[in-house]
């Protein structure tokens, strides 16, 4: 039985007590390296209680980053764009301009300890934001990561094209997260042509865009408050 949206964000709701979640919104390309630092830092306040949970927006410059699960031949062109070891899970994901990504430092020990279930409420939000330029996100539970379906486009298979157009990657240290989510608003498709986007290569990529929305990073900071309001609580 699928877990319902409302179940989901009453899993992920903090105690009426806790302070707001930080919303922060970087200005122009944030380096790769000093996001890393950027969280490692927040989230070592967060769990020695010396600073509130925080959402950070960014876009970077072109990049490739690897999780924990990343297969060395899904890297196709290695040399094309620099490449990140980095310690979430998942496998080789690309960031760049156009592209939203949101790290999310919560803490789940004041929320929910349970990984999967958080990371169904990292969808949960990404289809709600979604929904706000009525696109329909969709999760698989064979693939993280939301997805949508291309009617438009035949299909090999008896199952309807599909695209993904959000990623999700995450990494706790005690019980505090890091990293996040990205959500294709205008990049360039074409650089994800450098990896094999997750491990899967059978679907596409796609954006807002080109999906036919024009979609401004501004448009979707405001959605994706909107619905992270709805899912994880207030913010400040």
């Amino acid at each position: 039985m699928a877990v319902t949206r409302e179940e989901i964000s009453a899993s992920f709701l903090p105690p009426k007590s806790a302070p707001p979640v930080e919303w922060i919104i970087a200005d122009g390309l944030t380096d790769y390296e000093q996001a890393l630092a950027f969280m490692d830092h927040r989230v070592a306040k967060i769990a020695a209680g010396e600073a509130p949970e925080c959402v950070w927006l960014v876009e970077h410059p072109p990049l490739y980053t690897a999780g924990m699960s990343a297969d060395e031949s899904d890297l196709v062109a290695p040399h094309r764009f620099p490449v990140f070891q980095t310690g979430r899970g998942g496998q080789y994901t690309y960031h760049g301009p156009g592209q939203r990504v949101a790290y999310v430092m919560l803490d789940l020990k004041r929320r929910k300890q349970d990984v999967r279930a958080y990371v169904a409420a990292l969808e949960a939000w990404i289809i709600c934001t979604l929904e706000r330029f009525n696109v329909k996100g969709e999760r698989r539970e064979d693939r993280v990561g939301v997805w949508v379906k291309r009617p438009e486009r035949p299909s090999p298979s008896e199952d309807m094209a599909e695209d993904k157009i959000a990623a999700i990657g995450v990494r706790l240290k005690r019980w505090v997260s890091l990293h996040g989510i990205s959500i294709n608003v205008e990049p360039d498709l074409e650089h994800f042509d450098g990896i094999i986007p997750c491990g899967v290569s059978e679907h596409g990529v796609t954006s807002l865009v080109d999906l036919g929305l024009p979609v401004t990073m501004e448009d979707m900071d405001v959605a994706l408050k909107s619905g992270f309001l709805e899912i994880f609580g207030a913010v400040d």
